[in-house]
């Protein structure tokens, strides 16, 4: 028997079905969470880089949700930038999310995400869940 489940949480059913990943992967007690971008449940771009950070970050937490752990179970966060000189409102939206127990954290710049203009954010991360 796996010890390997899927999270596919409400509404991103077509990442799985159609683009073939899973959102995250539950190995025991380890979630690997997919990097989450800032692309609403229709699977269209948030527009302005504030409210497209937000919808990356509300992503992860809907992921994680789904598998049964929140934010503070995050013990490895990485995130791609399109824009590095954006790294500070990053930090600012990141703050709000993760406000205690911090994880570590690398950030990377990179010159294009998820093969489409316009996304500047995407965001991985690695949780562990007691029991």
């Amino acid at each position: 028997m796996s010890d390997r489940e899927a999270i596919i949480p409400q509404g991103m059913e077509d990442v799985y079905d159609k683009i073939h990943y899973a959102p995250a992967v539950r190995a025991g007690n380890t979630i690997y969470v997919s990097g989450q971008i800032g692309r609403d449940e229709n699977m269209q771009l948030v527009e302005g880089s504030e409210a497209q950070i937000v919808q990356a970050f509300e992503n992860l937490k809907k992921v994680l949700a789904a598998a049964g752990a929140q934010m503070s179970d995050i013990v490895d966060l990485t995130s791609f930038h399109t824009d590095m000189r954006e790294l500070q409102l990053f930090m600012k939206v990141k703050d709000r999310y993760l406000t205690r127990d911090f994880p570590a954290w690398t950030a990377i710049g990179a010159a294009q995400l998820c093969g489409a203009p316009g996304y500047i954010i995407e965001i991985k991360a690695v949780a562990v869940v007691q029991g």
